[in-house]
C-alpha cells in the first residue's frame, strides 16, 4: 500500500516498477556488459536528434502556436514533434 503508484530508483540499488497486479521491486540492472548493436546506436542518436528538435519547437512561442493547430485532443506538441521527425527522416 505504501508503495502504490510510486515508481523510479533508489540510488543505483533499488528499481520500483508498477504492473496492473501491483508493485514490483528489484535488483537495478547492471548493463555495464551490454554492448548496443551498430543498428542500436544509430537509434540511440537519431532520437537524440529528435529530441532536440521538439525542444527547439517548444521553445519557439511560433513554431509551438502553429504545431498546436495541428495536434488531437491527448496529443502534446513535444511527442508529435518527435514522431513527426522520426517519421520524417
Amino acid at each position: 500500500m505504501v508503495l502504490q503508484g510510486t515508481s523510479g530508483q533508489l540510488g543505483k540499488q533499488l528499481l520500483l516498477k508498477q504492473y496492473a497486479y501491483g508493485a514490483v521491486l528489484s535488483k537495478y540492472p547492471d548493463m555495464s556488459a551490454v554492448k548496443p548493436s551498430e543498428k542500436q546506436i544509430e537509434g540511440y542518436d537519431k532520437f537524440r536528434v529528435a529530441v532536440a528538435y521538439a525542444q527547439s519547437i517548444i521553445n519557439d512561442a511560433k513554431k509551438k502556436k502553429a504545431y498546436q493547430k495541428k495536434l488531437k485532443p491527448g496529443q502534446t506538441v513535444y511527442h508529435f514533434a518527435i514522431r513527426e521527425y522520426l517519421q520524417n527522416h
